[in-house]
């Protein structure tokens, strides 16, 4: 008796131990797996981060739309409920009879059901069935549609990112999903409890280093490309030279970011800016420049090349694009002119190991490791295979393949001290609640090239090729503006094509202090003279012109004058003739054309004012009293 007790209490300690252990200690794990096994969740998508531009300015939202759900075991009809939900959704019977006869505890009508119009979800809702549910879901939204589309990207039907930014920042911006969770039987009838809602937790948002005002006036340069001269493709890039921070940047052929299921991969996955290779043409002379000045290999002002139109170099004949050449020059005006045989010597003064390796470190041949994916790297000759031919062609731009980003960026670092910069395109993560700051691109040195003496030099003589040489069709009256145009021949299939260019345009501003960087390139511009100057210069003059405004940028002082040539349109300061009479107005406003408002004796207003400088030939309204 005495034993069987014992055993007995000890059964009972061992029980209660049990039971104290399961109501205390292990409560709150299996009260959580109970829950589990008779909770449903309606999920409750998350808002993916938001996409702004560097003021504020939205680039990429959401729209909250509603999508249908159905809980099988819930749905007594099966065959009534599929029939009403086909005729609203506009599918067959048999489609929707599966989703509803599944067995699953929740199925997500898929895609049908998805991103439901307010109409069809309002049909839907008014029938009050048992097992159907609609419920939030986020969709992607992006305000300027084809603006940057290539670079911000675009994504799916479940809101993952698949390219651009949304595809290399899809970690931070893709956010952790909620749901409303209800409690049903192992039947899936629903019980009499309250429900849950477990809130969703938005995505980070991304704010970029991008001008609103420079990327506007980019597309629109671009689109005026397209419609006047039909191009193969049309690309504009700006960027600050003093961090690497891309201002603006997009091209042509683009497509639409809120319907890219209407367009090829090809179409959608090609980021030209970053990823189209081709011969820079005369824009890359800038870097032969400054290997030579930096190496105290030619002095601009004194020394001579005497330019008779091509030059020999073993077996091959290379021309200058002047025929008859430009006789003797400086080579400060052999950079104006963009002579090619002037820049074979430079590379021949230079060599091969010392050129390429300026190439080298201004970013040529590898990647710039901006933080956009498709990033090409450009084709440099190996130095092994450089020739006297190899070495003349590659010291004014042709036989090397180059991305308009590396350009820019090196051209960059040719202008701003001499420092290259690593470049970048976002330039914080913010959490979405408290827009704290969870992690901050800032500017990055990658090495230094040239010396700041070197830097000043390129200035000084890239501000010549605008105000005295090929570049004119980008000078700005009153700005100091550099630049240099290219005139790059295509090639295909080891041969260069006739009459198929790649023109561009790099410029900067001002000269003296560079706050932004511009290029332009225009692909085979059809039924026109193709030359980089003449068809890439305007647009990219607008551009520098449009961001005076958007950086704020002051008029300078000193500065050249622009070597008119006899077709130039010339700029005339506007007299001040308030006060004066018919007579005398028309004689001091005789370089434009006058329009007289009103009547009287005396002018009391005029526009423009008066120290406005304007072209010749432009209409000055004068008001009488």
């Amino acid at each position: 008796m005495k034993i069987v007790l014992v055993i007995i209490i000890f059964i009972f300690i061992v029980i209660i131990g049990k039971v104290f252990y399961i109501e205390v200690i292990d409560y709150d794990k299996l009260n959580e797996y109970a829950s589990n096994l008779w909770s449903r969740n309606l999920p409750v998508k998350a808002d993916r981060g938001i996409i702004y531009d560097r003021s504020g300015g939205i680039l990429a939202d959401n729209i909250t739309t509603t999508s249908l759900v159905v809980i099988p075991n819930q749905i007594k009809d099966k065959k009534e409920v599929s029939q009403k939900l086909a005729n609203i959704l506009g599918i067959s019977y048999e489609a929707m009879y599966k989703h509803v006869s599944k067995r699953t505890s929740i199925e997500r009508v898929h895609p049908e059901g998805r991103r439901l119009s307010y109409e069809v979800a309002d049909q839907i809702r008014n029938l009050k069935l048992d097992g159907v549910y609609l419920v939030k879901e986020s969709k992607r939204y992006y305000p300027f549609d084809t603006y940057m589309s290539h670079t911000l990207g675009y994504v799916g039907i479940d809101n993952q990112g698949l390219s651009g930014l949304e595809l290399m920042y899809d970690k931070y911006l893709t956010g952790k999903d909620g749901a409303i969770k209800y409690f049903s039987d192992a039947k899936g009838n629903k019980l009499n409890l309250s429900e849950v809602y477990e809130k969703p937790q938005n995505g980070m948002n991304l704010t970029l280093t991008i001008n609103a005002d420079i990327q506007a006036s980019i597309e629109r340069e671009l689109d005026n490309a397209v419609t006047k001269y039909n191009p193969d493709m049309v690309i504009g890039l700006a960027m600050d030279p003093n961090s690497g921070e891309i201002l603006g940047i997009s091209s042509r052929p683009n497509f639409s970011s809120n319907n890219y299921q209407k367009y090829t991969t090809e179409e959608i996955n090609r980021n030209l800016p970053i990823w189209a290779t081709y011969e820079p043409g005369s824009t890359f002379k800038i870097i032969t420049l400054a290997a030579a000045l930096e190496e105290n290999k030619v002095d601009l002002e004194k020394d001579t090349f005497v330019d008779r139109g091509s030059i020999r170099v073993e077996n091959a004949t290379l021309h200058c694009w002047k025929h008859g050449g430009h006789g003797r020059e400086t080579f400060l005006e052999v950079v104006e002119n963009s002579c090619n045989p002037g820049f074979v010597v430079l590379g021949q003064k230079l060599g091969k190991n010392t050129l390429f390796k300026y190439i080298k470190n201004f970013g040529f041949g590898s990647k710039t490791g901006i933080d956009l994916n498709g990033e090409s790297t450009g084709i440099v000759f190996n130095l092994k295979n450089v020739g006297p031919v190899e070495l003349a062609t590659t010291a004014f731009g042709q036989g090397v393949s180059v991305t308009p980003l590396q350009q820019v960026t090196a051209v960059s670092a040719a202008i701003n001290g001499g420092i290259l910069y690593k470049p970048y395109i976002v330039k914080s993560i913010n959490e979405p609640e408290t827009n704290t700051i969870i992690k901050e691109n800032k500017k990055t040195v990658v090495r230094k090239v040239i010396s700041e003496k070197t830097s000043n030099q390129v200035r000084y003589a890239l501000e010549s090729v605008v105000s005295n040489g090929t570049g004119r069709t980008a000078y700005i009256d009153g700005y100091r503006v550099g630049g240099k145009t290219g005139t790059a021949q295509k090639v295909k299939d080891g041969h260069y094509l006739d009459n198929n260019y790649i023109l561009s345009f790099i410029g900067f501003l001002p000269a003296d202090n560079p706050k932004v960087v511009v290029y332009f390139a225009i692909d085979n511009p059809k039924g026109v003279q193709q030359f980089g100057g003449v068809i890439a210069g305007p647009p990219a003059k607008a551009i520098l012109s449009d961001s005076i405004k958007a950086l704020n940028i002051p008029k300078p002082s000193g500065g050249m004058e622009k070597e008119y040539q006899y077709y130039d349109k010339k700029y005339k300061t506007v007299a001040d003739v308030t006060g004066m009479d018919k007579n005398e107005v028309i004689k001091k406003l005789k370089d434009f054309k006058v329009d007289f408002e009103g009547h009287g004796s005396k002018v009391t207003y005029q526009s423009p004012s008066a120290g406005a400088r304007i072209y010749e030939g432009e209409t000055v309204r004068v008001f009488m009293n």
